[in-house]
């Protein structure tokens, strides 16, 4: 069983919605919808799974309907129709005080604006889920230390938001959301606000974080580059409905349609594609010339040998951690790996 499953989701704004969902189960688009009936499609028919400890990427432009989709795993907004599916249980069928449980104990958020209060320390912030969890003091401030910590902002506890830099104020809300170590965690364009420099430090720093906590991750972002160094798989949003699902390597090599052609088009498939991924194994490695071999790891992105493939005009050999060959890759299907269209 996956860890959620989103089952036909459609999500109709209007006064009338269910009025509505006849013409968009017929096909209607969400132009169409819109000017016939003054009703937006935010989500349309929309499936998937996510699996425990991984980081589900869902991305699209602004109105695809991603922000949408993630408030509706911890019911922030309700479907039209469809069913959200937690650990084996139908979110939908909670009464209010389960839902209030299971948002306090089972998700937790990352927002874009950080939602931090304004009126109470660092400390006092990354440990308000456990206040309202009902944990004694001590222990409160312990685990919100500890998170702290985990962030980078060790002697800032006693600070106020206004004191902190964004990036310092997006470090206290993640910290907050892991002080409640719940399973699953919910990010929303959480580092879209932040400078370059310090957004790619905060994507680095959650890359370690997850490493070692196996969290499962729902992501939210507009940004490729993003979606592709932190996705174990992405989810590409479009007009409300889901156009492509895979990993990031099936996502560049394989675009499903003109849409997530155009995202991919510019990417530098040397930073995504590891080595395991373009190479022939031993067995069908025959034609390869293994007089002048380059040894690289077979986690490796290309990225970080092709340079050195290129400059000797060399071969690669494959290996795994322990040192067993794997497979080869010919310096020409390298480069055409990195020009496939």
């Amino acid at each position: 069983m996956s860890k959620i499953e989103i089952n036909n989701v459609y999500k109709i704004f209007g006064n009338n919605p269910q009025s509505v969902m006849p013409m968009v189960k017929n096909g209607a688009n969400k132009e169409e919808v819109l000017e016939q009936t003054g009703h937006t499609v935010g989500l349309d028919n929309v499936s998937l799974k996510i699996e425990e400890g991984e980081t589900f990427v869902c991305m699209g432009l602004s109105g695809s309907g991603k922000s949408t989709l993630i408030r509706h795993l911890n019911r922030l907004i309700d479907p039209t129709d469809g069913e959200i599916i937690v650990e084996g249980n139908n979110v939908m069928s909670f009464n209010k005080e389960q839902l209030i449980d299971f948002r306090r104990h089972k998700m937790s958020m990352v927002f874009q604006r950080f939602g931090l209060f304004p009126h109470k320390t660092v400390i006092q912030n990354v440990g308000y889920g456990l206040e309202m969890q009902g944990k004694p003091l001590e222990e409160i401030n312990n685990t919100a230390m500890e998170k702290i910590e985990a962030v980078g902002l060790s002697g800032f506890e006693n600070q106020f938001p206004n004191q902190l830099s964004g990036g310092m104020q997006q470090r206290v809300g993640l910290a907050r959301a892991l002080a409640t170590d719940s399973d699953i965690m919910l990010m929303d364009e959480a580092f879209s606000a932040l400078d370059p420099l310090i957004r790619s430090d905060m994507q680095k720093q959650l890359l370690d974080l997850q490493s070692e906590l196996k969290k499962t991750i729902v992501f939210i972002t507009h940004d490729l580059d993003e979606s592709l160094r932190l996705g174990d798989h992405i989810g590409i949003l479009n007009a409300g409905k889901l156009v492509q699902v895979g990993t990031p390597v099936d996502i560049i090599m394989n675009p499903a349609d003109d849409y997530v052609k155009a995202f991919v088009k510019d990417v530098n498939r040397a930073k995504v594609i590891k080595a395991k991924i373009i190479m022939k194994s031993v067995n069908e490695a025959n034609e390869i010339d293994k007089s002048n071999l380059i040894k690289v790891n077979e986690d490796q992105f290309i990225e970080e040998f092709l340079p050195q493939i290129v400059c000797s005009n060399s071969n690669c050999e494959v290996v795994d951690k322990s040192g067993n060959v794997k497979g080869y890759i010919s310096n020409k299907e390298l480069q055409t790996s990195l020009t496939k269209s």
